[in-house]
């Protein structure tokens, strides 16, 4: 596929974005950045959330690790599930209850002020980096897809990258994005479709052998109730996606703020139920996929590339046509623009909200605050991409990746502590708990095997950080009644 071509395609998939921003940011206020004015549609919703919560990496690393793990990935998937039933039930009611545009302000609430402030810079830091690493991916692509072949360097690629997403959210923030992801997610679930259509054609199978050839292959092994000791072992996996969900779903700005644009708590729920159940069946989708790479690789001798990650996308523009290496890249740019975003403005809110104190202030005073913290976020997001390309990025995306699940725990622990005890805690030393606790885990992690005859701790460890977590609040906390808000 030329860069012509590329460019092309981009520029049209762009202009689609930016009018449908045009179109719903007309009258657009703080309040309508913040949560879209409460109106959204819980069926939109539901569906550009499953853009949202996927991204770059899940579009090429889950099909890849089927090599590796085979469908043991879906384990995680199912754990998903209990975990946003656990958002219905508990989260969500609280969030609509106390009428929150930040989740965070929960904190000041139930706890007080440093608390808050604690919560919300653990998800200014994970959304920042986590987000940086999935435009990072959207940036290397197009940088070989497009810019190399007109000498262009990697770093003007990243400022287009990062500009047309500023151009397309500045205005409409969550409005605009509860419409963009649902158009995003159209792409990436047509993506990986007809990526599995041109598969089965080129082996010559119809869908009964297509499905027969997938699931009678080691390939498609889900369940390992072995070796307790592997990262694998079905426990670990179901109940780490069930906290993986929990947090990274329900004590997340990013996601949480789409759901708080629905018009009542009912249809936020009926939102996350149906996202729950569609991604059980878009995540089996990608393991399908991922199978399918490696038995056509088998079947034509096609050697498979060092770094797996790079398996689709070597196939897709080598091996199966025009079609399938333009909907991988419209793909890829959904999956990656999609989660990033619904970060972006979520950043906004969250700095915005927690750190600048937007209740009181002048419209006018909080449109100007809110577009320069917009563009700070899109700089700390460029600067963010450039260190991990210096330094050495295959391994730091791995290891950042790993660090996000720590950011995570403390959220975690703090929630739990709030919803299920009485107690009050003493906020200065919060900040001090928040940050041993993942410390402590890290070394868990390090020395488990060494202590425990082999055991390998695997996503239970978002778990171990959270009762840490709580452990610490409990030792500074007192058992004078707080004021009851949950």
């Amino acid at each position: 596929m030329s860069p012509t071509l590329v460019l092309f395609i981009l520029l049209g998939y762009f202009a689609v974005l930016i009018t449908i921003s045009i179109v719903t940011s007309k009258g657009a206020t703080s309040d309508t950045f913040f949560t879209a004015n409460r109106q959204s549609s819980w069926y939109l919703v539901a569906y550009g959330m499953i853009g949202a919560s996927l991204s770059g990496v899940t579009f090429i690393s889950v099909p890849a690790s089927v090599g590796n793990t085979a469908f043991s990935y879906f384990q995680v998937v199912l754990g998903y599930v209990l975990g946003y039933w656990a958002i219905i039930g508990v989260l969500m009611p609280l969030y609509y209850r106390l009428n929150l545009i930040s989740i965070y302000s929960y904190f000041e609430e139930r706890f007080d002020r440093i608390s808050y402030k604690t919560g919300s810079f653990f998800f200014l830091l994970s959304r920042s980096m986590g987000s940086s690493l999935r435009l990072f991916l959207a940036a290397s692509v197009l940088q070989l897809f497009l810019f190399d072949a007109w000498g262009i360097p990697f770093f003007v690629t990243v400022v287009i990258t990062i500009f047309f997403i500023w151009v397309y959210t500045f205005r409409g923030g969550i409005k605009t994005i509860v419409w963009t992801d649902t158009f995003q997610t159209t792409f990436l679930i047509l993506a990986v479709i007809i990526s599995v259509v041109l598969i089965a054609q080129r082996m010559g199978l119809g869908f009964g052998g297509l499905m027969s050839l997938v699931f009678e292959s080691h390939y498609s092994r889900i369940f390992h109730f072995d070796d307790p000791n592997s990262t694998l072992f079905f426990p670990k996996q179901f109940f780490g996606g069930a906290f993986i969900a929990l947090t990274m779903t329900g004590m997340d700005q990013d996601l949480m703020q789409k759901n708080l644009t629905c018009k009542n708590l009912g249809e936020a729920q009926k939102n996350m139920f149906w996202l729950s159940s569609t991604l059980v069946i878009v995540n089996l989708l990608f393991l399908m996929l991922g199978a399918l790479l490696y038995l056509y690789s088998t079947e034509f001798a096609i050697p498979l590339p060092a770094v797996r990650d790079e398996l689709f996308p070597m196939l897709a523009f080598n091996e199966f046509g025009l079609l399938a290496a333009v909907f991988f890249l419209l793909g890829i740019t959904a999956s990656t623009y999609a989660s990033s975003d619904s970060a972006l403005a979520a950043l906004t809110t969250s700095f915005c909200i927690d750190f600048l104190d937007f209740k009181n202030k002048p419209e006018k005073t909080k449109q100007r605050q809110k577009n320069m913290v917009h563009v700070g976020f899109s700089i700390l997001f460029l600067a963010i991409i450039l260190v991990f390309k210096e330094i050495n990025e295959r391994s730091l995306i791995d290891a950042v990746l790993v660090v996000a699940t720590y950011t995570y725990g403390p959220l975690l622990g703090l929630f739990a502590f709030g919803i299920f005890t009485k107690n009050k805690v003493n906020g200065k030393w919060v900040p001090f708990v928040c940050v041993l606790s993942p410390l402590l885990c890290y070394l868990f992690v390090m020395y488990a095997p060494v202590l425990f005859n082999g055991y390998q701790v695997g996503y239970e460890n978002l778990v171990i950080n959270g009762l840490l977590t709580f452990l610490g609040l409990y030792l500074i906390s007192t058992r004078e009644r707080a004021v009851p808000n949950t």
